[in-house]
């Protein structure tokens, strides 16, 4: 279940009213999308239309199961009727603006805004195919199944293991070429282990406390790592710092919830950090994902992700708020690494993508200075050519 879809709606009546159709588009917060459709709805208006695209989307996404909603129209009617900036006079749309109401209230949280009709062009799509096919039309548009071999990941957890639910969802729709291949919990009785059993995975219990020192507590997770032939390992509300040996060397992830190097280091963990960020006053915040060292919240960044943080947070508003960057940063930077496109040198990280931007325009820079001496005529040259000595 994804913790927050996002939705386009759109309606269109040819005629006004005439032949009408409504559209929406359910993606998760990473952009996945989950459903699309196309409806025909027979003879009626265009405001009509667009809130049937609503009360349909509402619906589709509580029937999914989300907690938190968020829509786009570009009905500027219908987003200021919803958030109260305007009455409903209609007696045909004020059935579906109460329909429609009643569906939010599903919802831990919901936001109905408004966007321009170019931001809106796939929902627009699904309503003119209806009309232009005369049947209701779903578009299934998929991920293509990664290809080459799986990574390997051994995952560690401490907690509930919400992270670990997270991968499992990207893996399980297509998006992440990888594979859990074991979980290793330092608590025995820790959420996550259960969930984990349920989802078939291979689970070891490595409590600190039942070994004499450090190096025998590290020592028992790479065996256990290397058994696996683990690839990445992927710290999820992992909360007790163990010895990376060399052969895991930018091998290890961890999921920070704050923008590093702000607000981490011992102790900075969970309700802490969001704590620390609120009272420092910070206006942003968000989530970073970098390589261990065996200092805390070290290592070389990856990926980070930010959201507002707002004067009227608690620290688990903004914890929830966080969490939701979480759920596209962790995969968008374990992605990377089974593409090869991580690159790591002197402690600093760049990605591929951004090494052949570079390359590409320090390649055009060279070209285009070649030309320009190319083009250049000395002084002597153009005596020469006039006859002028």
């Amino acid at each position: 279940m994804p913790d927050k879809i996002v939705a386009h709606i759109d309606g269109g009546s040819r005629g006004n009213p005439g032949p009408a159709a409504a559209g929406f588009i359910l993606a998760d917060a990473a952009g996945m999308q989950l459903q699309a459709k196309g409806l025909v709805l027979g003879r009626a208006t265009n405001n009509v239309a667009e809130y049937t695209g609503f009360v349909k989307a509402l619906e589709a996404a509580a029937q999914i199961g989300t907690k938190n909603l968020v829509v786009f129209s570009d009905s500027e009617l219908l987003v200021r009727q919803i958030n109260g900036q305007y009455k409903v006079k209609s007696e045909q749309i004020r059935p579906l603006f109460q329909q429609a109401v009643g569906l939010l209230g599903r919802f831990e949280s919901w936001d109905v805004r408004h966007v321009t009709r170019d931001k809106n062009k796939e929902a627009d799509r699904l309503v003119n195919q209806a009309l232009d096919l005369g049947h209701d039309v779903e578009d299934k548009k998929r991920p293509a199944t990664p290809k080459g071999k799986p990574i390997r990941l051994g995952v560690l957890i401490s907690g509930g293991g919400t992270t670990l639910m997270n991968i499992l969802e990207h893996i399980d729709q297509g998006r992440l070429n990888a594979k859990v291949a074991v979980v290793i919990s330092s608590l025995s009785k820790a959420g996550g282990v259960e969930k984990a059993r349920n989802a078939g995975l291979k689970v070891e219990i490595v409590r600190k406390k039942d070994y004499p020192d450090i190096d025998q507590f590290s020592k028992s997770i790479e065996e256990k790592l290397t058994a696996e032939n683990v690839d990445l390992v992927v710290q999820g509300g992992w909360l007790c710092l163990w010895k990376i040996p060399a052969r895991y060397e930018n091998r290890v992830m961890n999921i920070h919830p704050a923008l590093l190097p702000s607000f981490g280091g011992r102790g900075m963990w969970g309700h802490h950090v969001h704590e620390a960020v609120l009272k420092a006053g910070c206006k942003i915040s968000g989530c970073t994902v970098h390589f261990c060292t065996n200092e805390y919240d070290k290592g070389p960044i990856i990926v980070q992700q930010a959201c507002e943080a707002r004067s009227d947070d608690t620290p688990d508003t903004l914890a929830a708020r966080v969490f939701e960057q979480e759920c596209i940063a962790y995969p968008q930077a374990i992605k990377l690494f089974a593409e090869g496109k991580i690159l790591v040198q002197n402690n600093v990280l760049r990605i591929q993508e951004e090494l052949d931007d570079y390359e590409s325009l320090k390649a055009l820079r060279e070209a285009k200075s070649k030309e320009a001496n190319a083009n250049t005529t000395s002084f002597d040259q153009v005596k020469k050519e006039l006859d002028l000595e």
